[in-house]
């Protein structure tokens, strides 16, 4: 896809904004800035078209886990009755639908330059601008630079020894192939079992010929029962969009549903159970609002797990392949969630294998196959990473940002990401990330917390303007206070329980172990942020031009 037209007559001069990104936040930031505001902005996109990790990621299964109707923009009713989804739990290409069905009714596309990869953004304090370099050598200059890079869009390929020596072929999930893979009797390794490994794995066994499932960590997962909407549903989700809409905005996580306020040990065990099984029916991420201590309280997390694990043993008819899928170190809800559709069912076909590789680790890949500590080799045709992200801060890292003096962003965040709100970093005015790290983000529906952001930043760009102050940066201080808050929330919960989570970064080899994610809820979170705003950015250093002057 060719860059638009309108895209490319915008100079370097003549810009007020640079968007990095034409996901769910880069299209919605455009908007805010472009149509409220009035702004001069361009969204670069490394991609052929919008759509984030939802272009990228066309792996088999690849489903969002919130339900469709809250999985979308909330900021116009216009839009929500226009859009009708077909399922409850939309599947990519009708996320990807979606998404270029926004960009064209709000002419989005205009100022996106596609198939652009940005290389590097360094600021001036002279001119207090930022300039980005593209991977063609492009330079484009603004005022603001904005990241709305994604939390789950940078792949992580282990490096594993003799991957180049492999004779078949490989792919990660978060880079598949547009054209799709052929695993028509195909012996097919998939290493990774988190999120998208639960769901890729169940249909690619529908046409492998063999498929071996290795697995490090066991997790649990609910079914998402997921079904066609019927027209009585679409029309009650439609009449109910106000409601809909404050729920998820007053709930911690974003969903369209609220958490029962009652504690695990306030019913007996029998009624306990029958909740368990009505949520287990009910099926998806609403599982974890049966009861208000689940994330919060290990005794009470453990009938949760307990429930799950023997959900696993009941499904799984071989007690062996049972009992490694039910070995779980974590607890309930401590890693994200998955929902899957028939995933444990998936391991009772013959032509299905588990490999327990915590007890055997894989120790590399050989030219026809996979090889453990004990010598053991499973020959296949075609290996899938269902690894994961170098989730938070890896996207950003990569663009080889540096703020002020030529500081690094990899460098000011060697020990960890430290910023304020999850939104600016000390040392890069100017410059905003969207549901970066210390931000409730990957906690919450997506689309709940990008548009808190994108509102709040365009709010804030649109203060400056009309206050005369052109630059704005994060104190210090205020990081400090900001990253012990984030530590605070997430030891009030079971979070950092689970040690082998991406959430801490753990999943990438010599990465800070810091718990990335803000888990004090998206609604308290929100109120922060607009206290904040209100006290005339608090913490934040703001500065008129005249004291700009060298």
């Amino acid at each position: 896809m060719a860059n638009s037209t309108s895209a490319a007559r915008t100079t370097a001069t003549d810009l007020d904004a640079i968007i990095i990104g034409a996901g769910l936040s880069g299209m919605y930031q455009l908007h805010c800035l472009r149509d409220r505001l009035g702004l001069k902005a361009t969204v670069l996109e490394a991609a052929g078209g919008v759509g984030g990790t939802w272009y990228w990621n066309r792996y088999p299964g690849a489903r969002c886990d919130s339900e469709s109707h809250s999985y979308c923009f909330q900021f116009s009713d216009d839009l929500l009755n226009e859009w009708e989804w077909s399922e409850r739990y939309p599947e990519q290409p009708e996320i990807l639908r979606y998404m270029n069905f926004v960009a064209d009714k709000l002419d989005l596309k205009r100022d996106i330059r596609f198939n652009t990869r940005v290389t590097g953004a360094t600021y001036d304090e002279a001119a207090n601008r930022w300039t980005v370099t593209t991977e063609a050598g492009d330079k484009v200059s603004a005022k603001f630079l904005i990241t709305a890079v994604g939390c789950l869009s940078t792949a992580n390929v282990p490096k594993i020894p003799g991957l180049e020596t492999f004779q078949g072929k490989w792919y990660h999930t978060g880079l598949w192939p547009h054209e799709g893979v052929d695993f028509r009797g195909k012996r097919v390794a998939q290493i990774g079992t988190g999120s998208t490994g639960i769901q890729a794995a169940p249909v690619i066994a529908k046409t492998a010929g063999h498929l071996t499932v290795f697995q490090r960590t066991a997790n649990y997962s609910v079914p998402a029962h997921n079904a066609p909407l019927s027209p009585e549903r679409k029309k009650e989700l439609k009449a109910r969009i106000g409601e809909t809409r404050r729920t998820m905005r007053s709930t911690p996580n974003g969903h369209p549903f609220t958490i029962e306020d009652r504690s695990v040990f306030d019913v007996s065990d029998e009624e306990r159970r029958q909740i368990f099984e009505k949520q287990w029916e009910k099926g998806g991420l609403q599982f974890r609002a049966a009861f208000n201590d689940i994330t919060t309280s290990k005794k009470a997390n453990d009938t949760a797990a307990e429930f799950l694990k023997d959900k696993i043993r009941q499904i799984v008819k071989d007690p062996k392949t049972a009992q490694i899928l039910a070995d779980i170190d974590h607890p309930y809800a401590a890693k994200r969630p998955p929902i899957d559709s028939f995933y444990f069912e998936t391991f009772n076909q013959p032509h299905v294998t588990l490999v327990d590789v915590r007890s055997d680790p894989i120790e590399a890949i050989t030219p026809k196959g996979i090889r453990l500590k004990s010598g053991a080799e499973h020959e296949v045709d075609i290996i899938v990473f269902a690894t994961g992200f170098d989730a938070m801060t890896g996207s950003l890292v990569k663009l080889n940002i540096k703020g002020r003096g030529g500081l690094p962003l990899a460098k000011a965040w060697e020990a960890g990401p430290r910023n304020y709100l999850g939104l600016q970093v000390a040392g890069f005015p100017n410059m905003f990330t969207i549901t970066g790290p210390g931000s409730p983000s990957v906690l919450c529906n997506m689309p709940v917390p990008i548009e808190q952001h994108a509102e709040w930043i365009a709010d804030c760009i649109d203060h400056m303007r009309r206050n005369g102050i052109e630059r704005i940066e994060a104190k210090p201080e205020s990081m400090d206070r900001w990253v012990a808050h984030v530590n605070e929330a997430a030891n009030a919960t079971l979070l950092p329980e689970a040690h082998h989570s991406w959430y801490l970064g753990a999943n990438v080899p010599g990465k800070p172990r810091v718990f990335m994610p803000y888990a004090g809820g998206m609604a308290r979170y929100k109120d922060i942020c607009d206290e904040v705003a209100a006290k005339g950015y608090e913490g934040f250093e703001l500065q008129r031009a005249p004291a700009m002057a060298k």
